[in-house]
């Protein structure tokens, strides 16, 4: 009998650990606690329903999903020894802490004489195998995108045998977990949400993908990012799908199919550069950026958080953000800019909000956004490309209706004047939303203190 320890892979299909035919496997999920110190009560409400949707899958196939709480290292050596396994298979993750954790547990295996099984399963190309011609790791995502298009693709994995087995530990809660109940609508997680999600995107939406994705009141998006975090779907079927449908059209529908597969790649993109640059969780990707004077204004913070700054585009991202546990990735890129140019805040303030509040969290995207915006990661917005937060609402939200969705304040506000907010007088903003702040910081003030900020740190002003 073989374990298969389930991580962020949380399906039974296209699941390449999963799918090794030596030995039937039953499945294994640890609720680690050093995992879960990261965690925030959005993913874990996802993970907890995707987990009772996969001990489901496993049960249908008599089966069974152990559940346990504990250290891996602990927990998976004790359980081979109670079911006879001589194999633990799982997938790799490729963060710092997963690949200490994942070494541990191999050596307390290999003392019990239980064989560690590790394979590669949550991108198409793992971390090594798409380099520059000098054999080094990419720093600009152009580059690595034209070679990971055009680089074969491994077909998805059936679901295999599984082993006989039962287990009547119930799945916690999130209380008993230690988590409180999300405010967040949490979307629902399972195999079958995913594809759910999939299809629809790919029989219509997915043809205006290149022209309509920046617009936030479109919906033009998959939303399929917790599910590739989580792993609810397989990345090799979302990409077969994806190229089935490319491949079936022609012209500008087939120029937005691929485009929005060069968002598969851009994830892939950061995994890459989180594999060979653990330290970016924590620290700038650029070192000349460590000596950038970052202003970390509480008061700032505080109000850009709360969806108060101001800034209408900004708000109505962050109290999406409250909301749903998500954010639009265009109103991402804003906000992102809003904090680390307008405000002046390091970004690692703004990663660690995300990752409280973000059901779609996940490390290496989540950092490499937020360094792209600082202008400190690597293939990162140039410092002097600063986000107009007025311009960028009047141009993706014409009409103000995503404003106007999650900015209550603002909804019976003409557009015009929503996208004028900043330069209103006390007066008109009185009389069109008395109960709309007045913005916190004048952006053209603040754009060219950013300025001064980086070229101080790159010692431009010598």
């Amino acid at each position: 009998m073989r374990l298969h320890w389930h991580r962020r892979d949380l399906r039974v299909a296209d699941n390449r650990g999963l799918a090794d035919p030596a030995d039937p496997a039953a499945g294994v999920f640890v609720f680690d606690e050093e995992v879960l110190a990261h965690a925030a009560p959005p993913r874990v409400a996802f993970m907890l329903d995707a987990l009772e949707s996969l001990r489901e899958a496993y049960r249908n196939r008599g089966s069974e999903l152990f559940v346990r709480h504990g250290d891996p290292a602990t927990v998976l050596p004790a359980l081979a020894a109670d079911h006879g396994a001589d194999v633990v298979s799982w997938n790799r993750d490729y963060s710092g802490l997963a690949q200490r954790r994942d070494d541990h547990v191999s050596e307390e295996l290999k003392d019990d004489s239980v064989t560690p099984q590790k394979f590669h399963d949550a991108i198409c190309h793992e971390p090594g195998s798409i380099t520059t011609n000098a054999g080094d790791p990419y720093s600009v995502y152009t580059y690595f995108w034209k070679k990971w298009r055009d680089r074969e693709k491994d077909d998805p994995r059936a679901a295999p045998a599984f082993a006989e087995a039962t287990d009547d530990e119930p799945i916690p809660t999130l209380a008993e977990l230690g988590f409180e109940q999300p405010s967040a609508d949490v979307p629902p997680a399972s195999t079958e949400a995913a594809r759910g999600r999939l299809d629809a995107f790919l029989d219509a939406d997915v043809f205006r993908y290149d022209e309509r994705r920046d617009y936030p009141a479109d919906g033009c998006t998959s939303r399929l990012s917790p599910h590739l975090k989580f792993g609810t779907i397989g990345i090799r079927e979302v990409d077969e799908l994806v190229r089935e449908v490319r491949d079936s059209v022609s012209g500008e529908k087939r120029e937005s199919v691929t485009e929005f597969r060069s968002q598969l790649a851009w994830r892939e993109f950061y995994t890459h550069v989180l594999y060979f640059n653990p330290e970016v969780v924590t620290e700038n990707y650029k070192s000349y950026e460590n000596d950038i004077e970052w202003e970390d204004d509480e008061e700032l913070i505080s109000a850009w958080k709360r969806g108060e700054t101001g800034y209408p585009i900004v708000d109505a991202g962050m109290r999406q953000l409250r909301k749903e546990a998500f954010m639009h990735n265009r109103v991402r890129m804003i906000v992102a800019s809003f904090l680390t140019k307008d405000l002046r805040c390091d970004w690692r303030h703004g990663y660690d909000h995300f990752r409280e509040q973000l059901v779609d969290h996940d490390t290496a995207n989540d950092n490499g956004g937020w360094q792209w915006a600082a202008s400190t990661g690597t293939d990162a917005q140039p410092y002097f490309r600063i986000f107009n937060p007025m311009t960028q609402g009047e141009r993706y939200d014409p009409d103000a209706e995503y404003i106007r969705e999650y900015v209550p304040e603002l909804r019976d506000v003409d557009p015009e004047i929503v996208h004028s907010w900043h330069e209103c007088s006390p007066t008109q903003r009185a009389n069109a939303a008395p109960d709309y702040p007045a913005p916190i910081v004048d952006h053209s003030e603040r754009r060219e203190e950013a300025l001064a900020m980086f070229e101080r740190a790159r010692g431009e002003d010598d």
